[in-house]
């Protein structure tokens, strides 16, 4: 059989695909609405703001720049009504509305701030070019102003779709294909990151495997069954992890197969854990090779992170002085003690340092913890309601400002703004060698740990965000941590 041909349907399977054509929207091979109605409706969302934002910015630029209307201002009254729609183009052209970069990754506001900039310098050079005289306090006001609102709106707009899809709504129906170990662990980390918009709701598995579900998904069928299981499904997404059953080969003739349904087929490598910038596709000898590059934990990028760690800490402490000076008074007012509690903590390459704190606990804590201590989590000792915490140490831990005296720490250069949890000695006694990757970088203030769950997460989920940062962390990846560290404490969740 040519691979152009269409294959032939054995009758078991000729018998499920008349099943599945009179289900309701699931007629076998018929590609469905793309994009799915919840993203249509997203992408025109997007589109209305994004023209608000350029009518809003016009606006405001000839107000601030000329106060009232007069003839002279009549060309910029125009230029402004064709701005919102010239934006909007330069976005589409950009594409700064697809659908993969929907809810997720800085992708889309690196495209936005792109358009913004390549916008701004286009006019300059075209009034330069043509010599227009050209109001330099029109074009320095409107066009930074409308980057900065759609930026803004875009991410207002990402926080409700990520709110929608906490309650299970906007999600992508995806069918996972590989095996069960690697399915399992898959949807395990979807679930517990739901705004990535990712809903497993059904499985294909080697033939051996035979029926059943993984983590509550249902097996669908077998490799050969892709395509009959996207429309059993209703899916619109299928996710291929790697397995050596399913070669180039066979995802070159899996993609021919869903390209008439207009299914995504998206691949995972088996370097789970890299990121994006650490990744390129390389064609050599026409074969697309993937390469990745080692992580930078020494040089330049290490010096520049240093310097805004200090700087930024160094801020942090002249504003925040009087706030700390109040709350060591309130912690030695409410239970006796000092202020402070210091601890000796592991920092990078081993190296010991003595940890700063506002104490949360009764000043009898190490002599208790012998008697609470548990070893159903690994090596992390964190429980729930722990009896030793004072009541000011709880609403001081609930919001993160117990950790305010590690600002010195950052200072002295014993732990960074961003970075693994800082572990304890007897913690790091007992680490293997794949742990103790973690200390190839400075500890930090706060981390992916922090971001998502704090101290909710088990020792295994904890190991794996420690080493997910260290093996891509960068300044960009920083700012967007410490960006949403505000909410995280906000929350409180996972503070105890």
């Amino acid at each position: 059989m040519g691979v152009a041909e269409r294959p032939e349907v054995s009758p078991p399977k000729a018998a499920r695909a008349h099943r599945l054509a009179a289900r309701p929207g699931g007629r076998a091979g018929a590609p469905g609405p793309w994009p799915p109605l919840w993203a249509r409706r997203y992408h025109a969302r997007a589109v209305a703001i994004d023209l608000a934002c350029g009518f809003l910015a016009g606006a405001a630029a000839v107000d601030v720049r000329f106060g009232q209307v007069t003839p002279y201002v009549t060309p910029y009254l125009v230029l402004s009504s064709v701005l919102p729609v010239l934006w909007v183009c330069l976005l589409g052209l950009n594409r700064a509305y697809e659908s993969r970069l929907v809810g997720v990754g800085s992708e889309e506001f690196r495209r936005i701030s792109q358009c913004g900039f390549l916008l701004t310098a286009g006019v300059a050079i075209a009034a330069y070019v043509t010599k227009t005289d050209l109001a330099r306090g029109y074009v320095v006001l409107a066009l930074p102003l409308m980057t900065f609102l759609t930026l803004c709106c875009r991410y207002g707009l990402r926080r409700r779709l990520h709110a929608m899809r906490a309650r299970g709504w906007c999600m992508r129906r995806v069918v996972a294909v590989g095996h069960r170990e690697a399915l399992a662990d898959l949807i395990r980390h979807f679930r517990a990151e739901p705004y990535h918009g990712m809903d497993v709701v059904g499985v294909c598995l080697p033939r051996e495997d035979g029926p059943g579900e993984v983590e509550g998904a249902p097996v669908l069928g077998d490799f050969t069954d892709v395509p009959l299981a996207v429309c059993q499904a209703g899916a619109d997404t299928v996710a291929v992890l790697a397995c050596p059953e399913l070669d180039g080969t066979a995802l070159r003739r899996l993609a021919w197969r869903l390209e008439k349904t207009r299914t995504d087929l998206v691949v995972a490598p088996a370097l789970m854990e890299v990121a994006g910038p650490r990744t390129t596709i390389r064609p050599v000898a026409g074969l697309p090779l993937l390469h990745v590059e080692h992580p930078e934990l020494a040089g330049a990028r290490r010096l520049v992170k240093n310097l805004f760690d200090r700087t930024v800490a160094a801020l942090a402490l002249a504003l925040l002085a009087p706030l700390l000076a109040a709350l060591a008074v309130a912690v030695r007012a409410t239970s006796p003690g000092p202020a402070l509690f210091r601890q000796t903590r592991v920092g990078r390459d081993g190296v010991e340092f003595t940890i700063l704190k506002l104490r949360t606990m009764g000043a009898d804590a190490e002599h208790r913890k012998i008697g609470l201590a548990s070893d159903v989590d690994g090596l992390l000792f964190k429980i729930r309601d722990d009896p030793r915490v004072t009541p000011l140490g709880g609403w001081l831990r609930r919001r993160s400002l117990d950790e305010l005296p590690q600002l010195f720490n950052v200072l002295a250069g014993h732990m960074s703004l961003v970075g693994p949890r800082p572990p304890l000695p007897e913690e790091v006694a007992g680490y293997g060698d794949d742990v103790r990757r973690r200390l190839v970088v400075r500890p930090g203030m706060t981390g992916l740990w922090q971001v998502n769950g704090r101290s909710d997460l088990s020792w295994e989920e904890s190991v794996r965000l420690d080493l997910r940062y260290v093996e891509n962390w960068s300044l960009t990846l920083d700012l967007q941590i410490l960006w949403k560290t505000w909410s995280a404490v906000a929350r409180g969740s996972g503070a105890y």
